[in-house]
């Protein structure tokens, strides 16, 4: 006896057998055993799904010899016929290589026919959105009004193709794609009934590359049992499908965080040598970045590959969150690029060195001075990942720290100092002073602003401290004035927070009186949200100058008939 394919000896025949679908299944299920049964369906989905094999099952519960029922027995004549494809009341019809009009027609003609041996004439038609628009047209007065002898079922991959007046006229079931552990599950469950020894990584691996098709699934395992001599292990399913092994993508991620070049092609070598396919490496890599993002995000979220989650909750504490958002994302691109490249390899190569080249860099004080050793960042990755570091790409990486440096100070640079100074004194710290008077509870209008961003306040009790003006202090009582458009903040709730706060940086009791006083008291006592403003302001217009000053500037503006767009200009903390 010849050898049947795994995907024909394994298609389910009862609906108690499908993988996945339960939200088909039910409506088929309950349509079926209440007999409430349409006259049109139709199965829509990607390859795979179970489309044609769900429409057998339909076909078959409607002509069980015991009865209409959602569990057909499988036993009589008429199920046994569909189940070997040849009952002669299921016409099967593929719209692909019959999209004339004649055809329809000619196979409407024997619709009006009673069905020979079984209950109903079930004309099953597959890829249905490749019929001609006039035999849709054909079709559409039979679909609209049928025999009650007849059922149409119909599948397609792309419904989007489908009149909406053949839309309108069935019951849509939208099939989804399988999910990645169903799959693995159901792969592990027939290879034990063939006998056939597995491993679990090798079925993760096949379910993944059958991308939700449990056909496709069934023919890779097909194919790894004959590559594997019998048996299905991680590598031979890995030399099979031109995959890459998650340890090479752990070396990678732990390159790029290391910042080793030499590293990154070493391994994109290694993979050139392999034949491996780089559109999968970046699909790889993709993947891995995503698990990454996910565990800093969530991190008692379950991830499936439980060998390597223990490496990644190493890595993913020792990257911030921005940089793997970014490197996804380059990742990305450089998929979307990479068919344009000279060839695969140089765009990975591209990609990998893209997102070598944009991590942002910690930029120390050694470099801001002028010092030509800067301190080398050292990471717990090299201990999960040793690799060995090259002089070369250590000496590009400070040359290119020197160069961001450089850059911020041409886009804004700082405030120019007066002329008639050599050399400008950095300013007395003056808050050491004036923390002394706070804690000797000697608050003034000229610290009021000092002492408010010393305490420790947050939400509404920082917002009525930044905006409250000081008026005076009398014994322990301090009174502070606040505008009427800002007095809502004056609640209870934020005023004890406030006298709290107070009290701890000053070390002694007091009571907070709060009045609401007009423009001209608030222009007496500053406050600080007033004076952060005016900071604000002075910085910005000292940026604006600072650009239109700049010769370069200048010289672009009039070479190119350009304008600076003020709103553009944001002044650089100098924090």
């Amino acid at each position: 006896m010849s050898y049947l394919v795994l995907a024909r000896k394994w298609r389910p025949k009862a609906f108690s057998e499908v993988v996945g679908q339960q939200h088909v299944l039910r409506a088929l299920i309950n349509g079926l055993d209440q007999d409430r049964l349409h006259h049109a369906f139709l199965f829509s989905g990607t390859r795979g799904v179970g489309k044609t094999t769900l429409a057998r099952i339909l076909a078959k519960s409607l002509n069980c010899e015991q009865g209409v029922s959602s569990q057909p027995c499988g036993e009589c004549q008429s199920c046994q016929e569909v189940d070997a494809g040849r009952f002669v009341d299921l016409i099967e019809v593929d719209a692909a290589s019959r999209t004339k009009v004649d055809d329809t027609r000619e196979l409407l003609d024997n619709v009006q026919y009673a069905p020979s041996r079984g209950r109903y004439k079930v004309y099953l038609i597959d890829e249905v959105h490749m019929l001609s628009t006039s035999s849709f047209n054909a079709l559409l007065k039979t679909l609209e009004e049928p025999p009650p002898h007849v059922k149409f079922l119909f599948a397609t991959t792309d419904p989007q193709k489908l009149p909406v007046t053949i839309l309108s006229r069935c019951l849509q079931f939208n099939l989804r794609r399988i999910e990645l552990k169903q799959i693995s599950d159901h792969l592990a469950f027939i290879l034990q009934q063939e006998n056939v020894e597995f491993e679990d990584k090798a079925l993760t691996a096949i379910a993944r590359a059958a991308d939700g098709s449990m056909r496709d699934a069934l023919s890779l395992l097909d194919q790894a049992i004959s590559f594997g001599s019998g048996t299905v292990n991680a590598l031979d399913v890995s030399n099979m499908l031109g995959s890459i092994e998650q340890q090479q993508l752990l070396h990678i991620v732990s390159a790029l965080i290391n910042q080793d070049g030499k590293a990154l092609l070493e391994q994109s070598h290694d993979l050139s040598v392999q034949g491996r396919d780089f559109n999968a490496a970046l699909d790889g890599l993709l993947a891995l970045l995503q698990r990454l993002a996910t565990l800093q995000l969530v991190p008692n979220m379950e991830l499936p590959d439980e060998d390597d989650l223990e490496k990644l909750i190493e890595i993913s504490a020792l990257v911030d969150a921005e940089t793997v958002q970014l490197l996804y994302q380059i990742a990305l691109h450089g998929k979307r690029d990479l068919p344009y490249a000279a060839d695969p390899k140089s765009g990975f190569e591209m990609t990998l060195l893209r997102m070598l080249s944009f991590q942002p860099k910690q930029i120390n004080a050694d470099i801001n001075t002028g010092s030509t050793e800067p301190e080398k960042p050292r990471t717990k990755i090299q201990q999960i990942m040793p690799q060995a570091a090259s002089p070369a790409i250590e000496t590009k990486q400070k040359a290119t720290a020197s160069i961001e440096v450089k850059t911020e100070q041409q886009v804004a640079p700082p405030v120019p100092r007066p002329t008639n100074q050599v050399q400008e004194a950095p300013p007395e710290p003056a808050p050491i002073n004036q923390q002394a008077t706070v804690s000797e509870n000697k608050l003034t209008a000229s610290n009021w602003t000092d002492t408010i961003s010393q305490l420790k306040l947050a939400a509404l009790s920082r917002q009525l401290a930044n905006n409250a003006a000081f008026v005076k202090i009398e014994a322990n009582t301090l009174y502070l004035s606040l505008t009427p458009e800002l007095a809502h903040l004056a609640t209870d709730k934020t005023k004890q927070k406030l006298v709290a706060a107070l009290e701890a940086l000053t070390g002694s009791s007091l009571k907070v009186v709060i009045e609401q006083g007009d423009a001209s008291t608030q222009q007496t006592s500053k406050t600080l949200a007033s004076q952060q403003a005016e900071e604000r302001t002075s910085r910005q217009q000292q940026a604006t100058d600072s650009i239109h000053n700049d010769p370069t500037v200048t010289a672009i503006t009039e070479a190119f008939n350009g304008r600076v767009i003020e709103s553009t200009i944001k002044p650089i903390d100098s924090d």
